[in-house]
């Protein structure tokens, strides 16, 4: 207990208690099992010493020294240099040998940190594993000749590999945890023939497959840790038989599918099943359990009533799911209750009035619900000792913080059955409607090809481009009739020559070149008229008629709103004179002038460093755009090229999207299908507009380090964010002087759902929207209370 209050101690100093109290807590919780654990390991020690220890055997001696060479002489194990000293009685904080009637029964050696690495390949890392040579296989060799090992702790030493089958030739091992190496592959099912094994620790590796099904084949098995790894598939029901555990961590992995009922694992205490992807509903817990933490998830329905019966509980974490209903008044009112976050679902209702609160709730989050009503006393902010979050809902109290009323109202089930109904007719009529349709085109496209001359006809020409060309979706109809946007105020689009673009860029010098990307070049130029533009030269495949490349640039100039870069005219070279297979087309866009947002996020100059409410208003700007792109003309764009420097900031650092609409004219490269007919989880996510804005969502909120740490910080360190000491250590402190608490957690929220790995949870662009809104209301409201 000592030893976790001066943790508690060491964490830095704040002034205001209520911002760091849930961090404090979750410490608490988290240290306390993480001492159960050491005490466990402590315990294994000290019975081995019990009967005394006595000179270690010289065949021991030699396999530790073996043991040294394996793992290629770590600094850790310098102090075995003097070999005529027996091993038994060197002891530091990194390495620990225990003994016991001569022989070796317990091995402790903590390596330096190892940093996580995201594109790990089953190959050697450089500055991270150990080398070329290293062998799994050897190290459980040369482990099992100690015959009386009972705990085994080799932690964050480069081990890289799959762990051997022979892993059950440690026969007497009790407690093993090979955490934060570089272990990869499935668990072997070897492992259950180690009868006497209590507690397993592999976090932090690239373990993959499948959860296995086979730990009940334990006696004793009390502890199971597997978190920060890539475990995939459904959680098997067998781990229902395994009553002896107190504590499962698979936290940060990919396990799918239905939770089963745990109820039977009496002996639970800690559960830790966060960042993964279960979609199924909450099932019963066991009544002994401390801890829960299932956010992060896909767990849908209602939360059960027996939740408000589990009295042991400390700690409950169910955010960002979308669980539905009220939450039972039971959870609030718990004895030993000190932390309960319910954020970021679809809870709805409301609250009892005289709802009560436990003696030891300090932390409740039911931020970003659909709950209504007034906000009981219990959970009134004149509670110095407790810090509450009822943000994003629409509670009948602190009303610019929360949505309009109609946002949670509940549709009428009259309503429902009536759709339910009308739903069968309607298919039918579509259905039938489509067939009608499809026969009259097909009869009107035979008269056509009978009677009308080949080439003249434009409808002829599109139809038969898109149907044998186009792989973007845009149909004739869509093309020909997209809704036709109001222009005024904007220059009209018009056509230019080859010879205009020249002059404009002194033929296309290498003096006027903007930059490269992966849809070609980008020319800065100067019309005749003096008028400055950004000219784009693409390379397009004559897999469309110049007929059809034409139409969809006519569709790509009726494209306007104040927050997008004009698309002023187009060019288009070749006109499929040649056969190279290829037309090269010129895009010519207003030039912005004042750089894009990125470097702006990556600006060291204090006097051009973007405050927090400035970041907002171009992200507001920028999603307004992408708003209008989606559903403000006909057929919507997606896949819009959202990055930081596909932003633009003009004069008055007003936030303009470049680079949009271009997959209806070029052939993305990310189209194409990865071998097996799957695109990887990158191009997946990237080709979703809310997932790419979520990032950059998280980039103005880290700015200069994100592009250093974007794939590590995704992976680990995305759940810093929820807490205040997090937010100091990672946002960037140009926001955090800038911005209020209240504006920063509406914005970490809405990203933290955007950058969901599951899809099917992202919010809707107009969410999005409303929340940015909301965050700068928010900041504006803070900033103005601050002037006064």
């Amino acid at each position: 207990m000592r030893w976790i209050l001066n943790q508690l101690n060491e964490q830095p100093c704040t002034t205001n208690f209520l911002l760091d109290f849930q961090f404090l807590i979750k410490l608490f919780i988290y240290k306390s099992m993480e001492c159960s654990r050491f005490l466990t390991f402590i315990c294994f020690s000290l019975s081995f010493l019990v009967l005394g220890t006595y000179e270690l055997q010289s065949s021991q001696t030699q396999v530790l020294l073996q043991l040294r060479k394996q793992l290629e002489y770590p600094k850790q194990l310098d102090l075995w240099l003097n070999t005529s000293t027996d091993f038994c009685y060197l002891s530091t904080p990194q390495v620990n040998i225990t003994c016991q009637n001569n022989l070796v029964t317990g091995i402790v050696i903590f390596g330096d940190e190892q940093k996580r690495v995201s594109n790990f390949n089953e190959f050697r890392v450089s500055d991270g594993t150990l080398s070329q040579n290293f062998s799994m296989d050897s190290l459980v060799a040369t482990l099992s000749r100690l015959n009386r090992l009972k705990s085994l702790s080799l932690v964050s030493l480069g081990i890289w590999g799959s762990i051997p089958d022979k892993i059950h030739r440690l026969q007497s091992l009790e407690y093993l945890d090979l955490s934060w190496n570089f272990l990869y592959g499935s668990i072997p099912q070897t492992l259950s023939r180690i009868g006497q094994l209590q507690i397993v620790k592999l976090d932090g590796n690239f373990l993959n497959g499948t959860f296995p099904d086979w730990f009940d084949s334990f006696s004793n098995f009390t502890s199971l840790s597997l978190r920060n790894n890539l475990l995939s598939g459904s959680l098997p029901s067998s781990i229902r038989r395994i009553t002896t555990l107190t504590a499962i961590v698979l936290s940060n992995n990919a396990i799918s599918g239905k939770l089963p009922n745990l109820s039977t694992l009496s002996s639970l205490q800690w559960l830790d099943l966060s960042e993964n992807k279960f979609d199924s509903e909450l099932p019963n817990m066991p009544k002994g359990l401390k801890t829960i933490l299932l956010n992060n998830n896909s767990f849908s329905g209602r939360i059960p009533q027996q939740y408000g019966q589990l009295n042991q509980l400390q700690q409950i974490d169910l955010s960002f799911n979308t669980l539905k209903g009220t939450p039972p008044a039971g959870l609030f009112s718990l004895p030993g209750i000190i932390s309960l976050n319910l954020a970021s679902n679809v809870l709805s209702g409301s609250l009892p009035m005289r709802l009560s609160c436990g003696a030891k709730l300090g932390s409740v989050d039911i931020s970003n619900n659909k709950l209504t009503g007034l906000l009981p006393s219990c959970l009134s902010s004149v509670i110095k000792t407790r810090g509450i979050k009822y943000g994003g809902n629409c509670l009948s109290i602190d009303l610019s913080h929360q949505h309009p009323e109609t946002y949670c109202a509940e549709p009428h089930e009259e309503k429902k059955k009536s759709e339910g109904k009308n739903l069968g007719v309607l298919i039918g009529v579509i259905v039938g409607v489509i067939v009608i349709m499809g026969l009259l085109a097909y009869g009107f496209l035979v008269l056509c090809r009978q009677y009308c001359p080949r080439g003249t006809s434009e409808q002829h020409l599109l139809h038969k481009s898109v149907q044998d060309n186009s792989v973007t979706g845009f149909t004739s109809e869509l093309l020909t009739n997209a809704t036709k946007l109001d222009s005024q105020g904007t220059p009209a689009h018009r056509l230019f020559s080859l010879d205009e673009l020249k002059a404009a860029t002194n033929n296309f010098d290498k003096s006027t070149l903007m930059g490269e990307g992966s849809t070609g070049k980008m020319y800065k130029g100067r019309l005749e008229n003096g008028t400055q533009v950004a000219i784009r030269c693409l390379t397009v495949s004559k897999r469309y008629t110049i007929r059809n490349l034409k139409l969809r640039l006519d569709l790509l100039a009726k494209l306007r709103h104040p927050h997008l870069v004009c698309l002023l005219g187009h060019c288009i070279q070749n006109e499929g004179k040649d056969e190279s297979g290829v037309n090269d087309v010129y895009l010519i866009y207003e030039y912005v002038p004042n750089g894009n947002y990125q470097a702006r996020l990556s600006e060291i100059n204090p006097e051009k460093i973007l405050k927090w409410s400035d970041r907002l208003a171009i992200l507001i700007g920028v999603a307004k755009a992408v708003h209008f792109l989606h559903t403000g003309i006909i057929p919507g764009f997606f896949n819009n090229r959202l990055k930081a420097n596909n932003i633009l900031l003009n004069q008055h650092q007003m936030g303009k999207l470049s680079d949009y609409g271009l997959s209806i004219v070029v052939q993305e490269s990310d189209e194409h299908k990865a071998e097996g007919g799957l695109k990887s989880w990158h191009i997946k996510r990237m080709e979703d507009d809310v997932y790419s804005f979520g990032l950059i969502l998280l980039h103005s909120l880290i700015g200069p380090s994100f592009s250093a740490r974007n794939e590590t910080f995704l992976l680990n360190e995305m759940v810093f964010l929820g807490t205040p000491s997090g937010q100091r250590r990672i946002v960037d402190p140009s926001v955090l002087m800038s911005c209020s608490q209240e504006s920063l957690s509406i914005i970490i929220s809405i990203a933290n759902k955007c950058v969901s790995p599951e899809s099917s949870t992202h919010p809707s662009f107009e969410d999005v929207l409303w929340n940015l809104q909301y965050a700068a209301q928010v900041q504006s409201t803070a900033d103005g209370e601050q002037r006064s």
